[in-house]
C-alpha cells in the first residue's frame, strides 16, 4: 500500500464521521517525500474553524509525516461538500 493510501484508510478510521476522503498524489522526482492534497469530508468538523479542522486532519495523519514533504488540506462539513459539488456541476 503507497502513501496516499495509507493516509486515506487513516483518517476513516480515525476521524468519526468521515463520510468521504480524496487523496491526490502530485509527487514527482524532485524532491524526497510526498506531495499530497487532501479533501476530507467530516460530521466532526462542524462547528469547528478551520484551523481546528485541520490541527483533528494533522493528528490522523501525523505518523506519516516523515514521508511527507507538501500537504495541502481542504476540510468540509457534509453540507458544505455537497453545496460545493453542486456549484462546480452547474
Amino acid at each position: 500500500m503507497g502513501i496516499a493510501e495509507d493516509v486515506k484508510e487513516k483518517i476513516l478510521i480515525s476521524l468519526p464521521g468521515t463520510t468521504e476522503v480524496h487523496v491526490h498524489d502530485f509527487s514527482d522526482d524532485v524532491c524526497n517525500g510526498a506531495k499530497l492534497k487532501l479533501i476530507v469530508v467530516s460530521d466532526s468538523f462542524r462547528g469547528k474553524p478551520p484551523l481546528q479542522r485541520h490541527r483533528l486532519v494533522n493528528d490522523c495523519v501525523a505518523v506519516h509525516m516523515p514521508q511527507i514533504h507538501a500537504l495541502t488540506i481542504k476540510t468540509w462539513t457534509p453540507a458544505q461538500y455537497e453545496s460545493k459539488k453542486s456549484v462546480q456541476e452547474s
